[in-house]
């Protein structure tokens, strides 16, 4: 029996045509609030632990190096372990090691909000930093399973990148409000709910995928060359601002990064050299062959810029506020909130053009835009009014925002499926190092300048020369995609 078409079935079908434009499915939201809540607890906590420095000191009679190492020390962790936590999450699963990465940060957390001594808090600090380094790699990974269609996909990267946008802004106005309500360790009981929120969410709307068994063995020379040598690189630089770049310290953690990171290339380099022939042999942590194409290196070396240029002049933005100007810890909070949520505005605008042109056409207008953001820091002095700073935070946190989103977006579309978590964490790396690098070159840059404003412009032109260079490294990648293609 033939059922003949229905009037409005003929009618979709004329309105549709043969030159329609596709239907695009729609953008699950569950899964993406799962993932954004994850990534919201990592970059809050970059920022909310600053405010509660005083009163952690008063309360534990912490010392100076206890401080450093309470703030520091999760982004040391957090760097080293980046790569390892990519690699597991791409042999034993994402949604797995998104979970384990979201446990081991809930219950660093209670540690932190029970500690009693300064070697508890640093412990607990730590943990959340390797918590940390098992979750972002698996977020990215997890983002590019859930949403394969482009278009789509921007659209949760944005909606990804402005609430890790958000959670770096508030930090320090959460922060401050949780401290004069209750007391420095409610700004880790806050971890509590947003954790326990984000792995119920991902139990139950990111299934689990199917597993297969392992080809290959794994690296285990690889994994201890890559984590004792992306720790000792990011906790020299972090030194490198309070005790100096030529201090003992210091140049022992560069000497030991340095060798420990050559070691790991020769030993990635020979296993996959010798994997083809070795079926049953060991895998490398970290394909070299995934940097041939040059996507991937152009994109980890334009987040290092970035990360060094941007935040490099938070950092100063931050200390401008307070020592020129005299500002509380509060006010200069809010001062720098049009740089530091300009994620509102970013996200959207990335995902309407990324999704007709691809990631690198706002990546390269980020950059260009952040560029000249830098500029206008040129302008500042003891005196400067508000309003003549306010377009320099503005257009430096839009470019840097949007560079971020759309760096993220490149890696996701050129990373293999079964390499995205190696790629983001690579992605996440660079972009520890360049935050870390930043902080200290220009702390150094204003200590050795007889006036702070005068460390401050030679700063600004050095993120300005940052970012000059990132464009132009992605105008080249953005050149190579389209000859491929």
């Amino acid at each position: 029996m033939t059922v003949s078409p229905t009037t409005a079935d003929r009618r979709q079908r004329h309105r549709a045509g043969p030159d329609a434009a596709p239907v695009r499915p729609p953008l699950a939201l569950a899964p993406l609030i799962a993932l954004s809540l994850g990534y919201f607890l990592v970059m809050l906590d970059v920022t909310v632990v600053t405010v509660a420095v005083p009163d952690i000191r008063a309360s534990l009679h912490a010392g100076s190096s206890a401080l450093q190492w309470i703030v520091d020390g999760y982004s040391t962790l957090f760097a080293g372990l980046l790569l390892l936590g990519g690699g597991l999450g791409d042999r034993l699963g994402h949604r797995r090691m998104f979970l384990t990465g979201l446990a081991v940060f809930t219950a660093a957390s209670v540690g932190c909000g029970l500690a009693g001594t300064t070697a508890v808090l640093v412990g607990g600090r730590l943990a959340q930093g390797a918590g940390a380094a098992f979750l972002v790699p698996a977020s990215l990974a997890l983002l590019q399973a859930t949403y394969p269609d482009r278009a789509v996909r921007a659209r949760a990267i944005a909606i990804w990148g402005a609430v890790a946008s958000i959670a770096f802004g508030a930090g320090p106005v959460v922060g401050g409000l949780l401290i004069a309500g209750l007391d420095w360790r409610a700004v880790f009981w806050l971890n509590l709910p947003v954790g326990a929120l984000a792995v119920v969410l991902t139990l139950r709307h990111l299934p689990a995928a199917t597993r297969r068994p392992a080809a290959h063995r794994m690296d285990p020379a690889g994994q201890v060359l890559g984590v004792v040598g992306l720790v000792a690189l990011a906790g020299g630089i972090n030194e490198a601002g309070s005790q100096g770049w030529t201090s003992p310290p210091v140049l022992g953690c560069f000497a030991v990064g340095v060798v420990a990171l050559a070691l790991f290339i020769a030993v990635e380099r020979r296993l996959e050299a010798s994997v083809r022939d070795r079926p049953n042999g060991r895998a490398p942590l970290l394909r070299l062959s995934l940097f041939k194409a040059g996507t991937l290196s152009a994109t980890a070396v334009i987040g290092l810029l970035i990360s060094l240029g941007y935040y490099g002049m938070l950092f100063l933005s931050t200390l401008y506020f307070q020592q020129e100007r005299g500002y509380d810890a509060l006010t200069t909070g809010l001062a720098l909130l049009p740089s530091v949520c300009m994620g509102l505005i970013a996200a959207p605008v990335f995902s309407r053009v990324a999704a007709r042109t691809g990631p690198y056409v706002p990546m390269t207008l980020g950059l260009f835009l952040g560029a000249v953001g830098f500029l206008g820091w040129l302008l500042a002095g003891p005196g400067t009014a508000y309003p003549v700073l306010l377009l320099a935070l503005i257009a430096t946190g839009l470019g840097q925002t949007m560079t971020a989103l759309a760096s993220m977006a490149a890696i996701i579309d050129s990373s293999p499926a079964d390499g995205a978590g190696v790629a983001s964490a690579v992605f996440n790396v660079s972009r520890q190092v360049g935050s870390a690098v930043g902080v200290a070159l220009f702390g150094t840059l204003v200590a050795d300048c007889d006036h702070f404003t005068d460390g401050l412009h030679v700063s600004a032109a050095v993120a300005t020369a940052a970012f000059l260079t990132g464009a132009f490294l992605a105008v080249g990648a953005w050149r190579r995609v389209a000859a491929a293609a």
